[in-house]
């Protein structure tokens, strides 16, 4: 009997605007189970104002919001994502906050850094490694070296790849952006377990 691979997540933009320049746009899953959709939903708002917190709105309406998104991965029942959060109240350059959501859509349920992995694999000194040796092969400039990850890095799921990235000054300096570290997924498989959703990527069917 063939698997039937689900379809896509089906998604929408909602904009919410404010003066004097506050723009934010977030994405609305439709599901027909709501339950789930109100989870998502409701975990995707969260984060947004969150995000529009940290930037300080509160105590600054007067400063320049810009949110958005990105979709990283929307297939096999996964939907890993970017909030993209944007703040400029004055100076040489404004600040930029992302904050990652990845969804196992059967559940609604967000997916921790430490679920992708079979427990007890030395998953975190692997990946370490890999991307030291990323660092190294691309001759990154970065702030005070690099032995080991954070203990809750920022990921999301793309192309069949983990990518592990870094806050603007979390590990290079200004201009290097947010340093983002693909790793392919059958580089690691080893460490990824049956009910991963990390092996649900890698099916082919």
């Amino acid at each position: 009997m063939n698997n039937i691979i689900p379809l896509p997540v089906p998604i929408r933009n909602i904009t919410i605007k404010k003066p004097p320049d506050f723009e934010v746009i977030y994405p609305s899953v439709e599901l027909t189970n709501k339950v789930i959709e109100n989870k998502i939903n409701q975990i995707i708002i969260n984060n947004v104002n969150k995000l529009i917190a940290e930037q300080g709105y509160a105590s600054n309406p007067n400063m320049q919001i810009k949110g958005s998104y990105e979709i990283k991965t929307n297939e096999r029942n996964i939907l890993s994502l970017i909030l993209l959060s944007y703040s400029y109240a004055g100076g040489a350059h404004g600040y930029t906050l992302i904050e990652p959501l990845t969804f196992d859509v059967k559940t609604g349920n967000v997916i921790p850094f430490d679920k992708l992995f079979i427990e007890g694999t030395p998953y975190y000194e692997e990946l370490s490694e890999i991307i030291k040796k990323q660092i190294e092969s691309r001759q990154m400039p970065i702030l005070g070296g690099f032995n080991r990850l954070p203990p809750d890095p920022d990921f999301y799921i793309a192309d069949k790849s983990l990518v592990i990235f870094f806050q603007l000054y979390e590990l290079a300096p200004y201009a290097q952006g947010f340093p983002a570290f693909p790793i392919s997924l059958y580089e690691i498989k080893n460490l990824i377990g049956e009910d991963s959703i990390l092996r649900r990527m890698m099916t082919f069917y």
